[in-house]
């Protein structure tokens, strides 16, 4: 989640209504076993617990808002990020007062044109308590507080940088990038490990060297070429690594980015403006198909067989048929609203092509992910002042990406 809750509202309650959210009827999603204990715990971590209500109450909170991330295993993995989260804002004494909470709540609610109560009478009549909505938003605003508080007077924004972003976002010319890539899988068992490694990889300024790591480590189809990439224009990437690359030198390398089951690091080789405006998007469409295996030997052999089936998205229906829901999906999202993962994939694929770089599940599920389509939009001049506001939250958001890796990885954390 992003630690700006005006962001998360804004995505999950686009379009919604009281009448449509009181026409809304979700069904119960648990096991037959976990049914006759709700309180049974799934997930325990450090001294907390998350039971099979709460997962039950965020799946139904995020599918009544036709959420990303609702499926079982993304608001599992989500909750534990939310306990990691409580324990490191109350152990810094960062709590929320009664009106603070209010504040955020109705702030939440207004997204929907609603007022606080008639939201929560909506939740309520979709089985959704009003602890649920509370501890969703409460949780996001302590951790900005956090965040802000620890980091944001390690956050610059430098003029080039920002005359960088303009140029970016600008009609006139725009910038490509020259990119080397590795993505290393980091399941929770080699989270330590990966860390170190990605550590090391970070401090080369040789291409031959983060080629060779490439070769060695990496799981993206770039492998083969030492993780080189071609030309590609900077705004094809996620908007949170403009800054990351745009503040590099040439053949220096990011700090590691955790994403999720993984960490990627990227070298720029090369950097130059063109003479073709930018291209921006107003939304992008993908299908995640999901592979029980993760990148065992059968995971990607079932992945190329299904490649060998596919040319474009609809093509995933058939694959997908008689299976559970949940191993496909399809979604049509903003830019930002895309998961950094899933984002830095689709930024390297056009329409009908493949990338099977990424996991879920504890790497125990292998995401094949297709590129549908993208739809343009015109671009928009940006002001100086909302270019470094923008900056300034995608580092803040960087920072928060890289407490929450740390904090999993000296978590004790697990699964019933």
């Amino acid at each position: 989640m992003s630690i700006m809750i005006q962001k998360t509202a804004t995505r999950m309650l686009r379009g919604l209504t009281l009448a449509g959210v009181l026409g809304i009827s979700i069904a119960a999603t648990a096991t037959q076993s976990a049914a006759q204990n709700l309180f049974a715990p799934v997930v325990r971590i450090n001294d907390a617990v998350i039971s099979e209500f709460e997962v039950q109450q965020r799946q139904r909170f995020l599918q009544l808002l036709n959420a990303p991330g609702a499926d079982r295993e993304s608001v599992i993995e989500a909750l534990i990020d939310d306990r990691l989260r409580e324990q490191a804002t109350s152990d810094v004494g960062i709590q929320l007062s009664p009106e603070g909470v209010n504040e955020g709540l109705a702030e939440f609610a207004s997204r929907a044109n609603l007022s606080t109560d008639e939201f929560i009478k909506a939740l309520k009549q979709s089985g959704v308590d009003r602890e649920t909505f509370r501890d969703f938003v409460t949780t996001t605003l302590e951790w900005r507080q956090l965040i802000r508080g620890r980091y944001l007077n390690r956050v610059t924004v430098s003029d080039a940088e920002i005359d960088r972003a303009l140029g970016a976002s600008s009609s006139g010319s725009g910038i490509r990038v020259l990119l080397s890539e590795i993505i290393i899988p980091a399941p929770p068992q080699n989270a330590a490990r990966v860390a170190t490694l990605a550590d090391q990889i970070s401090q080369t300024t040789s291409t031959a060297e983060f080629s060779s790591f490439a070769r060695r480590y990496s799981a993206t189809a770039s492998r083969g070429a030492g993780g080189r990439l071609p030309w590609r224009p900077l705004g094809d990437l996620p908007a949170s690594l403009h800054p990351l690359i745009l503040d590099l030198a040439i053949n220096e390398v990011t700090a590691p980015i955790p994403i999720p089951n993984a960490v990627a690091l990227f070298q720029l080789r090369g950097i130059e403006e063109t003479g073709a405006p930018a291209q921006e998007y107003s939304e992008i469409e993908y299908a995640a198909y999901y592979i029980v295996g993760g990148r065992s030997e059968e995971g990607l052999t079932r992945a190329a067989q299904v490649r060998a089936r596919v040319d474009v998205c609809n093509d995933l229906y058939a694959i997908a048929k008689d299976q559970p829901p949940e191993v496909l999906e399809r979604t049509t999202a903003k830019p930002g609203e895309i998961p950094r993962d899933i984002a830095i994939e689709l930024s390297k694929l056009d329409p009908g092509e493949v990338s099977t770089a990424l996991t879920r599940s504890d790497g125990q599920t292998l995401v094949f992910l297709m590129m549908c389509k993208r739809t343009a939009t015109a671009n928009i001049d940006a002001t100086r002042e909302s270019v470094v506001s923008r900056l300034r939250q995608q580092k803040l958001q960087g920072y928060s990406d890289q407490l929450i890796q740390q904090l999993r990885a000296d978590a004790r954390i697990i699964r019933q």
